[in-house]
């Protein structure tokens, strides 16, 4: 889970991150991306030179930069919180990742400023009507590059008003996280085992392309296999296959190449240690040859599922329909 906090000045945006990383919610900031940029210009992080600072990266680099810059450290196993969201480019750019939402804090205006002013912070207005305006000023800009805090409240999938104490905000948060986490994201099946066979082609060694297959029974993974030169041959990228090395035109040389296909290596592979495959399902991050779809029609396999097509790959798909093989295709960004 990914929760973007939003929101006003003094509202408690702070306490909920803090909150947050007790329930163990990694903890990353906008701010303190300008924060960095303004230590390597060696620049004071004053309230006025970090929204400066924000503006002119976002000028520069684009409205999401900051957004973009946290999301290069996020890791998907694992739950954050990203403070500091005020910008609607930035909202977009967070929501392509998995399960995110957005959470805007709020509270009476006359409360928040009662709290900054506790701070004793040198950054806060002198007076509540210099407060107000500069809150106002932060609010909306026809400056796409600058803080648009009432466009990222618009946006927010829940409002929390902090208008009590700690207690009953930790009990709000409480109920926001049980009823997140019941609509968590979760991939599907197909999607699961398509992306570890992207994982499993990682180790291959071909040097035209990367091509990994896993055979499922049950939705147990039964046997994997990726493109390269067969067992005991020098590996493909150490100059172990002619054709591949040569970087033979597609569909050219083909009875130069010594690299088995991924589909065959994982059916060998089970042959190798006495795994039956009668009706498992085979998934591919490429579609078939044919050379592999006869071993699938033969092996019992009764369904394939892959992700890209295969140039030539008419007459193997014709081939498996006849034979009562199903396949399927899905998209996923590999």
């Amino acid at each position: 889970m990914l929760i973007g906090i939003t929101g006003t000045n003094g509202a408690g945006k702070t306490s909920v991150c803090d909150y947050l990383q007790t329930r163990d919610f990694a903890y990353q900031s906008l701010s303190d991306e300008i924060r960095e940029e303004l230590a390597r210009r060696q620049e004071p992080a004053t309230r006025e030179n970090l929204i400066e600072m924000g503006n002119q990266l976002r000028r520069t680099f684009g409205p999401a930069v900051l957004a973009e810059r946290v999301k290069a450290k996020i890791q998907p196993d694992r739950n954050y919180v990203v403070d500091s969201v005020r910008n609607p480019a930035e909202v977009e750019s967070l929501r392509r990742l998995p399960d995110f939402h957005l959470l805007h804090i709020d509270a009476p205006i006359e409360t928040r400023y009662e709290r900054v002013r506790t701070r004793r912070d040198a950054r806060v207005p002198a007076t509540f009507d210099e407060f107000v305006a500069q809150e106002q000023r932060e609010m909306s800009s026809d400056d796409a590059a600058t803080q648009q805090l009432l466009a990222c409240y618009q946006m927010a999938d829940e409002k929390l008003i902090n208008d009590a104490d700690k207690k009953a905000l930790d009990a709000r948060v409480d109920d926001l996280l049980r009823r997140w986490s019941m609509n968590s994201f979760r991939p599907g099946w197909d999607e699961y085992f398509m992306r570890i066979a992207s994982i499993v082609a990682l180790r291959s060694n071909c040097m035209k392309r990367k091509v990994a297959a896993l055979i499922v029974k049950d939705r147990r993974i039964i046997s994997t296999g990726y493109n390269g030169t067969p067992r005991g041959v020098k590996n493909c990228n150490e100059g172990g296959c002619p054709r591949c090395n040569s970087f033979a035109p597609s569909g050219t040389a083909l009875e130069e190449c010594f690299c088995s296909h991924g589909e065959e290596n994982a059916i060998v592979q089970a042959a190798y240690h006495g795994i039956s495959l009668k009706d498992s399902t085979l998934y591919s991050t490429f579609a078939p040859c044919l050379i592999c779809t006869k071993m699938i029609i033969n092996a019992g396999i009764r369904e394939v599922v892959y992700s890209l097509d295969y140039p030539l790959n008419e007459s193997a798909l014709r081939l498996l329909a006849e034979a009562g093989v199903q396949t399927r295709q899905i998209s996923l960004k590999l």
